[in-house]
Order: C-alpha cells, then structure tokens, then sequence
C-alpha cells in the first residue's frame, strides 16, 4: 500500500510473484475490504518484467492499472475513459 496525503489517493499494489494479479474477482474482494476507506483508491499490479506481464494479461482487471519494474517510469492504465487516478472521480457528462 501507499498513500498520497495531498490526493488522499491510497494505492493498493500486488505483486504478481507473490500475490497474483488484480483479475476481477480480486477487484471485488479488495473493493469490498475497503468499502468503508474515506481515500480514493487506485488498484495496481505491479510485475517484475514484461515477459511475466504477457503471460498474465489477460487476466488483469478493467479498472485497474499496471507496472512493470523494467520500465519503471511508465504505467499500463487498462481502461479508456481516464489516466491514472481513482475511477471515483470520473463523472459522465
């Protein structure tokens, strides 16, 4: 976990080696243990490479985004409504 106090954004990280990726059932897991969370929250898997990345890619939930240590400065955002940040924030117009 990792917390912006200036965004009040809390970032759930898993790391695919030990916990597996965000798949859909995870996102509903974790959005029902932090239902209660007064923080904007942004669900990240994080991966070691990109090789392991394609092998679990179709797995990884919409909604969610990616990291990949090997390219440490760039973010995979699986959706397209927005760029990185709570969905909560995101108001049909």
């Amino acid at each position: 976990m990792a917390y912006s106090e200036q965004k009040n954004w809390l970032y759930l990280i898993e790391a695919v080696h030990s916990s597996g990726v965000i798949s859909n059932v995870r996102l509903l897991e974790l959005k029902k243990l932090t239902e209660k969370c007064q923080a904007d929250i942004i669900f990240v898997t994080a991966f070691l490479d990109h090789h392991t990345f394609r092998k679990f890619a179709g797995d990884i939930a919409w909604e969610t985004e990616v990291w990949i240590a090997d390219a440490p400065d760039h973010i995979i955002h699986f959706d397209g409504e927005k760029f990185l940040g709570p969905y909560s924030q995101i108001t049909n117009t």
